[in-house]
């Protein structure tokens, strides 16, 4: 009978092992490839407009953090649900992350009848990027100094004055009714495509009034073409214009925040990844600062505290939602 070496079964054994090692060194080559093309960045809202205008801020280092050209996709329309729904139902597979917001996240819940995706279980959430209050702005034809002026005003002429909004379902809508209310006057709603159509608008007259962030308003108001009434918060970026409690009216100190959301499904490596990626471009004292002249507070953080935030925004929204009967088909 043929003698069988020793020597072949440890070779035998070895090939395994090699292989095993093989395939395990590819596994882990595949997992720490990401990124290895570029990423895709939805914008829920037209170019121009204050979010966008706060993404373009952080794209250049944000890309050069993870390694790849980051694309803005500008998707707008129906109050940044469109755009946001997109990225719902994109592919988990971290090469396409969208933009959050408290308007695409946690108002759109109670106000959009259809939505198409739901802010709670179809998104996994990278972090924040910052916040940022509003203002109240007016067309300069607009009588009043400050807002009790401006309420007078309305009231003295409660007909032919309407307010825009960067959507239907955003908080620009939601601070607009809220106003409305508070004045109790049938202000019209007109709601835009998004920021920079509203401001064209806004400017020529055709609507009166407008709730927005201040780094789209802020070059307007500078130039005299649209008047400042009050900010939600302290902001350095209109540093005298005072908020609506300094004014003596309750109820408007909302602000809004932007965040990275990846559709439900993303890998966890990916997320943890932007995450610590996006903390340390916010933590960058230029980024910092560019963003503080945009009216935008940056708030570096956990993907954990993003999710909590949209958990309790959510029902917030909804009383508010609730109480001016906003809703939209």
């Amino acid at each position: 009978m043929p003698f069988d070496s020793p020597a072949r079964p440890l070779r035998s054994l070895l090939a395994l092992a090699l292989a095993a090692a093989s395939t395990a060194f590819s596994a882990a080559a595949g997992a720490q490839a990401w990124p290895s093309k570029p990423l895709t960045l939805v914008v829920p809202f037209p170019a121009g407009g204050g979010t966008d205008l706060v993404v373009r801020a952080i794209q250049p280092l944000l890309q050069k953090e993870l390694g790849q050209p980051i694309v803005i996709d500008n998707r707008g329309g129906a109050g940044g649900t469109i755009g946001s729904a997109f990225v719902a139902k994109a592919a988990p597979d971290g090469y396409t992350m969208g933009i959050a917001t408290t308007s695409t996240h946690a108002v759109s819940v109670s106000v959009f009848k259809k939505l198409g995706y739901d802010p709670r279980k179809d998104f996994d959430y990278a972090g924040f990027i910052g916040l940022s209050p509003y203002v109240l702005a007016t067309n300069p034809s607009v009588g009043g100094g400050d807002v009790k002026a401006l309420l007078g005003t309305l009231k003295k002429q409660p007909e032919g004055f309407s307010f825009a909004s960067v959507g239907a379902g955003t908080v620009s809508h939601l601070l607009g009714e809220q106003f409305k209310a508070l004045a109790g006057v049938p202000l019209v709603h007109v709601p835009y495509r998004g920021a920079a159509p509203a401001y064209t608008d806004l400017i020529g007259g055709q609507v009166q009034l407008m709730f927005d962030n201040p780094v789209g308003l802020a070059p307007y108001i500078r130039s005299g073409r649209l008047r400042a009434m009050a900010t939600t918060a302290p902001n350095a970026l209109l540093a005298g214009v005072p908020t609506f409690a300094q004014q003596g009216i309750a109820g408007f100190d909302q602000s809004l925040w932007y965040g990275i959301a990846f559709p439900k499904g993303t890998p966890v490596d990916v997320v943890q990844k932007v995450n610590a990626a996006l903390n340390k471009v916010l933590s960058d004292r230029a980024v910092a600062a560019d963003l503080a002249t945009k009216g935008v507070n940056v708030q570096p953080g956990t993907a954990a505290a993003l999710q909590a935030t949209v958990e309790k925004d959510i029902p917030y929204w909804g009383k508010i939602a609730q109480a001016v009967g906003a809703t939209v088909d």
